[in-house]
């Protein structure tokens, strides 16, 4: 055995000797990976450090309704302060910030009334004045139109369209914030106090042209077009100038996003196509028609159902249809504000294109392009056509034909 123990002794050595190597590298592996947990705890530790509002967002449901973060379920999949749109952004906005740029909501600073709440003037802390839409959405229908018009505006910029600004939550009530538009409605200037005294021949003509350009760029320019489908005088709206704008896009309709003859019936009496108020059948031209009643009530300043007994109503076109195509009659019941105010000649021509938007038969109307390119010419340059006012120095007598338009299908 004596003769075998130094060979014993050194397999005995190398045995340690790989075995020490082996701890080593063992001591080396759990090292690093401490190293890399460590790293990464404190990595997180600095971000929560620098970001605690990530975090904070976690916390319980009711905080992020309060924050204004948990806006409906359609907006739950977007995780940052801003709700990202296929062509802008809409910020949304903590409610605590709308409670006190209303005053709590007072009563003194409501603007108007819409189907499912009220508008407000608020004053937001960067001492911007804008408008806020309140909606009280415990059906489905107010909470569809909330969708819709948040999803289509956070998309369209157009200077003859009303600019979203933001939106919030606050349990069932929903939030849209507008820029302001310090004239209030062409129904209000037209049928409220002032009874249009505030609004020329030209002034009317130029929010014709503006709500023509802000409707054509909709049909026209929109990919899927869109029909507005509730135009009428209370959703336009008039800023500190006179620049008219299109509002209200709950009820409108992206044309191929959805079967239009199943759509539920909605809109305004007065103004809704008689296609769509008989068979359901939604086009653009029942904007067109819609456009139609507005220009009638720029032109005669009557509103488009009016009551003649208590149960006997009668609309606008209807009792207009006879008189508008007749020349001797048409100066007659022009609204008495503007009254021998305009060149005779424009007021036939601008008669003659109310007469074919209101048409009964679609097909019958004219494209909203070929509308804004017969009012064009009728504005004076700095309103935004091409009129130079020096051509209007006398009233031109009647002529013995009705100008026509073009109409497209």
């Amino acid at each position: 055995m004596a003769a075998f123990s130094p060979g014993i002794r050194m397999l005995s050595e190398e045995h340690r000797m790989d075995s020490h190597k082996k701890m080593l590298i063992a001591l080396i592996v759990v090292s690093t990976a401490l190293g890399a947990i460590i790293l990464s705890l404190l990595c997180l530790w600095i971000y929560h450090r620098k970001y605690p509002h990530k975090s904070h967002k976690r916390n319980a449901q009711s905080s992020d309704a309060e924050k204004g973060l948990a806006l409906a379920p359609f907006l739950g999949k977007f995780s940052s302060i801003k709700m990202v749109g296929k062509k802008g952004s809409v910020s949304l906005v903590d409610y605590k910030q709308i409670e006190k740029a209303t005053n709590n909501f007072r009563e003194s600073n409501i603007l108007g009334e819409g189907g499912f709440g009220y508008v407000y003037k608020a004053r937001l802390d960067d001492n911007l004045l804008v408008a806020v839409k309140k909606l009280h959405c415990e059906s489905q229908d107010a909470e569809r139109e909330f969708e819709n018009e948040v999803e289509l505006l956070s998309r369209i910029q157009h200077p003859n369209i009303i600019s979203l600004l933001g939106c919030s939550i606050n349990g069932d009530t929903r939030f849209i914030i507008y820029e302001l538009m310090q004239n209030g409605s062409l129904e209000t200037q037209l049928h409220g106090p002032s009874r249009g005294s505030s609004l020329t021949w030209h002034m009317r003509m130029k929010i014709a042209l503006d709500t023509a350009r802000g409707l054509e760029y909709l049909h026209e320019h929109c990919r899927p077009l869109v029909i507005h489908r509730d135009l009428k005088s209370s959703n336009i709206l008039l800023d500190a100038n006179f620049n008219a704008k299109l509002s209200d896009f709950g009820l409108a309709v992206a044309d191929g996003s959805q079967n239009k003859n199943n759509i539920k019936l909605s809109g305004t009496l007065g103004y809704v196509a008689p296609e769509y108020l008989l068979d359901g059948k939604l086009t653009d031209k029942s904007d067109v028609y819609a456009f139609g009643v507005v220009l009638l009530e720029l032109l005669l300043g009557r509103k488009p159902v009016e009551k003649l007994a208590p149960s006997q109503c009668q609309s606008i076109v209807t009792w207009a249809m006879p008189q508008l195509t007749d020349r001797s009659k048409l100066p007659n019941i022009v609204d008495p504000v503007i009254k021998n105010t305009m060149d005779l000649k424009h007021l036939y021509q601008v008669a003659a294109v109310a007469v074919l938007c209101v048409q009964p038969e679609p097909s019958y109307r004219p494209l909203i392009a070929d509308v804004l390119h017969s009012l064009i010419p009728l504005i004076p340059i700095d309103l935004g056509g091409t009129l130079r006012v020096s051509q209007v120095t006398e009233l031109v007598p009647p002529t013995p034909a009705v100008p026509s338009l073009s109409s497209g299908d």
